[in-house]
This record gives structure tokens, sequence and C-alpha cells, in this order.
């Protein structure tokens, strides 16, 4: 049997990909510190859970396909506090922030457009894209700038007739870095002068650290119409299993369709948007507690792998991950033989190799990207583990070079 090319071009998860491998260190008894993906440990808010429990009726029925109103009603007051103002019918609750993306990219491109995005980016923006024969167009940014954006006119040399629009995260995962103000202005500027749409992947606005100041999108009164906000309670409130996302955007037209795909796949889980109305009530000390708690983890985290001869990585200033360019041939190699043959003690480390972070083959090739998601006791044992790893790999790989040279 055949299968259609729309799902056979599609990459597989690289986050995901390498998880037998763990699964077989741990059947061989090691320990293996997760860095690889972005599921943090920090507690959810005990209000998601308590509003799941006290729900009461007898009969779980649909929701409204935009969303049940008291989370849309949450979701405005949330936006509020960043001085962004949106109505009901502006705002659209999805399963999780993936829905969001896939049924944005639905609705601004036909087959064949494509879409600029700073590379290295998510790697479901590839996915999704693919899906629906869109191009994921990239704008390359590298290490040794901290991944920051190249200049404006060579982001315009990328734009073509079917370019329908920008799709960046800020803060960036995989890459940590927050776009500086006039980043997000040159970014605006270049939407009106070629008349196209901002997507704007907000969904670790909280997590900027260093005191650096954040600016959203949302807040450039002159690009309202044309910028879509994906967001989601995921990373924000640490709860990445209830699956609720949303887009907000100023323009009702664009909602208007949007809500024919949201009434296509019926609703989103009841539950999931009862609880969370009161996750979007939490109290800003709740942000403030666990940005200090990432800002520790990142400097730690961050230090003991710059220790290491070769590491070519600015220290990320958002988000809760580190991607970093590594002294070897292949990282992909690096963390299978982190799985395979290194442990200290019974323990080792799985970190995710960067190269599927990127539309431009052979990027990536060497770097990796590290969450830091764990606690400060374990993400010492795992930072510890993985600067001795790679240093221990290091050497290995140079001695078979120096081996295969003689």
């Amino acid at each position: 049997m055949k299968y259609s090319k729309r799902v056979s071009s599609m990459q597989a998860s690289p986050i995901r990909k390498l998880v037998p491998y763990a699964l077989d260190a741990k059947a061989r008894g090691i320990k293996v510190y997760h860095l690889n993906i972005g599921q943090p440990d920090i507690k959810t808010p005990k209000s998601f859970f308590n509003a799941v429990k006290n729900f009461n009726s007898e009969v779980l029925e649909y929701a409204a396909s935009p969303g049940i109103p008291e989370l849309i009603k949450a979701l405005k007051d949330y936006y509020v506090t960043y001085d962004m103002h949106f109505e009901n019918d502006e705002i659209l609750v999805t399963n999780g922030g993936s829905e969001a993306l896939l049924f944005t990219m639905m609705a601004i491109c036909d087959p064949g457009d494509n879409l600029l995005a700073p590379e290295p980016f998510y790697t479901n923006y590839n996915g999704f894209s693919q899906s629906i024969n869109v191009d994921i167009k990239p704008i390359t940014t590298n290490a040794e700038d901290g991944f920051h954006l190249p200049s404006k006119d060579y982001i315009t040399s990328l734009i073509t007739p079917q370019t329908k629009g920008i799709l960046l995260s800020n803060p960036g995962n995989p890459t940590g870095t927050v776009y500086t103000k006039e980043e997000i202005y040159m970014i605006a500027n270049l939407a009106i002068t070629h008349n196209l749409w901002i997507i704007a992947d907000e969904v670790y606005r909280e997590f900027v650290y260093d005191g650096l100041e954040y600016t959203s999108f949302g807040n450039i009164d002159e690009i309202k119409d044309r910028v879509i906000i994906i967001d989601s309670v995921s990373k924000r409130y640490s709860a990445c299993g209830a699956r609720i996302g949303s887009i907000s955007c100023k323009n009702k037209g664009l909602v208007a369709e949007i809500l024919k795909l949201c009434q296509g796949r019926l609703c989103v889980a009841t539950l999931e948007q009862i609880g969370s109305v009161q996750l979007y009530k939490t109290p800003t000390s709740y942000f403030e507690e666990v940005n200090k708690e990432y800002e520790n983890r990142r400097n730690m985290l961050y230090n003991e792998l710059m220790k290491v001869d070769g590491v070519v990585c600015e220290k990320p200033t958002g988000a809760f991950y580190i991607l970093a360019k590594l002294p070897v041939e292949n990282s992909e190699d690096f963390v299978i033989w982190m799985l395979k043959d290194f442990n200290k003690n019974g323990e080792t480390v799985m970190a995710c190799p960067a190269e599927g972070f990127y539309a431009t083959p052979g990027l990536g090739r060497n770097e990796i990207r590290i969450a830091y998601i764990l606690n400060e006791n374990d993400l010492f044992k795992a930072a510890t583990l993985l600067k001795e790893g790679l240093e221990e790999y290091i050497k290995l790989f140079n001695n078979k070079l120096s081996t295969s040279a003689n």
C-alpha cells in the first residue's frame, strides 16, 4: 500500500526519534537525565486540578467551537496585563499551540506558498507546513551572533510573491533568544512594506531573564491587523498535557475564517478548558519564582558547558533552552554515544541533536539543544555528566582521527 506524499515528506520529530536509545539505556539499569525535551518539572498550579475535580455535570457536552466563554474572558483579561486588548471574536481556543499554528498556516497559505522563519526554529514548523504543501523558507541565524536576526536587506532578499508571512518564536525555541525592540520593529516594517502576515509564537513570553525588556508584536499599533499571536498554557503554567492553546488576532475576518476550521474539529476538550480558566488567574508571583528558578538553572548549565574548549554559545536570555555548537563532527552521533557507551556511576544524559531544527541541509549538524527543565540538584548532575561526556568523546574522536591519519 502507498502512503501520501504529504505524510511521507514530513520529518520525524528530532526531539523524540532517539528515545529508543534512552529506553535501551534504562533497560540496562542506566539512569538517564532528560535534557532533550521541553517538559518542565515545575509544579502545575493546583487551581487547574481543583477546577477539574469540582466540575459537576450529568453530561459532558461539546464545548463551543471558539472556546468556552469563561476561557475567552480569562484570555482577554490576561492580555490586558500586557496592554493588548482583544474582543470575544478575536480569540480562538485551540488544541494546544500546535493546532493554532497549523490552522493559521492553513488560513493564510495556499499550496506552494512559503513562510519566512528564522532558523533554527521549532521543528514542528516544518512538519505542519509540509503537511499542507507550504514551504518554510529559512532566515539563517548563527550561534556566534546569539541567533539574532540578520540585516533587513538580507531578509528582504528572501521575499517572493509566494511569501505570505513571517513566522517566529520570541523568546526563541530552540535558541532561547529574545529579540530586541529594534529587531521586532524591523520585522514589523517588512510586513507592512511587503504586505505580509506576522505569526508571533509567544508561548514563552514570561520567560525573559537578565532584566531584559520584552516587546510583543501585539503592542505595535501599525501592524495589529496582520499580527497573529500563537499562545499556550503548556510552558507558561507547566501544563503541557492540558493541550490548551489559542489564536489571538485583531483581524476579525481572519479569525472568522479560522473559526471554520475550529468548527470542523468541533471543539477543544471541555475539562481542560475549565482547568485553564483558573490557570490564567494565577498570580504574577508564580512567574517571579519560576523565573528565578530557570535563571539559576540556565547559569549552572551554561557555565558547565562553556568549560569545554571549542563550545560556541552566547548565553541565552529567554525560554529554557540552550543551543550550542560543539567541537564534534556529528552531534547525533555524540547523543547516541552518550546513551550507548557513556555513563558515570550508572548515570548519563540525553540531549537533542539540533540538525532537525534547521531547514537548510547540513546546518546544525554539530549543534545540540538542551532544555534546563530539571531541578537544580539533578541539573547539576546532568550538566557535569554532559561536560565530562563531551570531553571524553572529543578525546576519543581526536584519537581516532590521529590514528586514521597515520
